[in-house]
């Protein structure tokens, strides 16, 4: 059911926290149109990465069992 835009002037602060705490629209009616007010989703950091082609060369999985004991000593590196 659409509010009034009486209703929504009257209680626009409370409507909008409303809409943004459960991500459900509410529809307002004028002159027989009806309009809806949605929460944006934020954009996500990670939609702004650019992909990088070829960037790894071979296997990701051969990064996962390198053996760095050969290059790495605690007392040697610290």
């Amino acid at each position: 059911m659409a509010l009034t835009l009486t209703k929504l002037r009257a209680d626009l602060y409370n409507i909008i926290d409303h809409v943004i705490a459960t991500g459900s629209p509410v529809e307002v009616e004028r002159n027989g149109h009806i309009v809806k007010i949605v929460a944006e989703k934020p954009k996500s950091k990670l939609d702004n990465l650019v992909k990088h082609p070829g960037a790894m060369v071979g296997d990701p999985e051969d990064f996962v069992h390198i053996d760095w004991s050969d290059y790495w000593t605690e007392e040697k590196n610290l």
